[in-house]
């Protein structure tokens, strides 16, 4: 039987559509308050899963007012948002396959090969990380599908040089290619520099049951490759691996990584989209197996921490339940100014149109969770990015191109 993992108890009902809509099939249905109970600003949920429990001691009695401006607005599907050092932030758009420049309130279109990135689905120029050195050397990378030459298209990693105006990006190398694809769902593609220093890689299945155990695909997998090189990070678990594709699986058995974010205790925590249920909040163990084995064909009522398979696998830190609310990005909040939030992990929901704050104990255990009501005014949300000032930087995704960049921070 499949042991219990804390639960949302602020989760909505949301009229039946296809599993594939948990992840990325349009604006959502019309919703109601769930039979576990109504949405407030106050924290949710309980270390038991319970619920129905009441709040943990320990939970903030009252949230910060927020303050949400819209940042950079006439945007369609923005994926991912970046700071650069000079404080200019990079924005990309998936369907567009469009690569923005914004700062002083102008926003630029950036010139690249656009015509390169495979567009489908799910699927085209989605996440975004800034090298280390940016400031000396102009490089960034991007996670895309992609038009392969002489025909095909795969999912791959491309390092890129922005120019000193940011009026150009000239691709430097292909760091990491081949994941897999079929129509460009569950295309995953987060990105994520560590302060170690490598470049992680979140990846979806591509709907084949088959990838997310198979240690020779590099679909349903986090990777850890090194950004100067695309070569296999020397800590990665499977490092002396035989196979190539191998050396860079950090963990496996997932479904579609949307989410990578890094806590100040350097764990590293991934959000994943479920299917039907279960979306899942994971903390990242190396050579680590999250259970999700769709087969045969690909089944999606099983378990998405399937403890009948072989092995040891590792369950959920937080878990939807059902109805899943379509988790995507995530970042950890710091700063004194968030109060009670500083140190919550925000994840953003497509599908329930908010960002959920989860607190965790130090051992990673979940405290509870909660969604201001201000950010459930805005659609749906796809990615969350902490600013080095301590606000968040979230990207809007509700489609006919009045999406934005918008930054929430926290009113004195």
């Amino acid at each position: 039987m499949r042991p219990l993992i804390p639960v949302l108890a602020l989760a909505l009902t949301v009229a039946a559509a296809p599993a594939c809509a948990a992840d990325d099939a349009g604006p959502p249905a019309a919703a109601t308050s769930s039979p576990r109970g109504s949405v407030s600003d106050s924290p949710t949920g309980s270390p038991t899963g319970s619920p129905a429990a009441a709040p943990t001691a320990g939970t903030p009695a009252a949230l910060p007012g927020l303050r949400v401006r819209r940042l950079v607005t006439g945007l369609d599907n923005p994926w991912d948002v970046k700071r650069l050092p000079n404080g200019m932030l990079l924005v990309t758009e998936r369907d567009r396959a469009r690569l923005s420049a914004y700062a002083n309130g102008e926003r630029t279109t950036v010139t690249f090969p656009s015509g390169s990135i495979w567009v489908s689905g799910e699927t085209g120029l989605m996440s975004l990380a800034i090298d280390r050195d940016f400031a000396d050397n102009r490089r960034f990378y991007t996670c895309s599908g992609w038009n392969k030459t002489g025909g095909g298209h795969d999912i791959r990693v491309n390092a890129w040089r922005l120019s000193p105006d940011a009026g150009r990006a000239r691709r430097v190398e292909t760091l990491l290619a081949g994941f897999p694809t079929t129509s460009g769902r569950h295309g995953g593609c987060r990105l994520l520099v560590t302060r170690k220093g490598a470049l992680m890689v979140g990846t979806g299945d591509a709907a084949v049951g088959t990838n997310p155990r198979d240690l020779k695909s590099l679909g349903g997998k986090t990777l850890r490759l090194s950004p100067a090189t695309g070569r296999p990070w020397p800590g990665n678990p499977f490092r002396n691996a035989r196979n190539k594709n191998k050396r860079y699986v950090f963990t496996y058995g997932h479904r579609n990584v949307q989410g990578l974010a890094q806590r100040r205790d350097g764990t590293v925590w991934s959000v994943e989209h479920g299917s039907f249920r279960d979306d899942e909040v994971n903390l990242l163990r190396g050579g680590g197996d999250y259970g999700w084995h769709p087969v045969p064909g690909y089944n999606e009522t099983v378990p998405m921490t399937d403890q009948s398979l072989p092995g040891r696998q590792i369950n959920a830190r937080w878990s939807s339940g059902d109805p899943t609310v379509a988790t995507s990005g995530a970042s950890w909040v710091h700063g004194r100014q968030w109060g009670r939030l500083n140190g919550t992990l925000a994840v953003a929901a497509l599908k329930a149109n908010r960002v959920i704050f989860m607190k965790f104990g130090r051992e990673g255990r979940l405290k509870w969770t909660v969604a201001p009501r201000r950010l459930r005014q805005l659609g749906r949300l796809r990615s969350v990015t902490a600013t080095p000032a301590g606000a968040l930087l979230i990207t809007t995704d509700n489609d006919g191109g009045d999406d934005a960049v918008l930054r929430v921070s926290p009113r004195p």
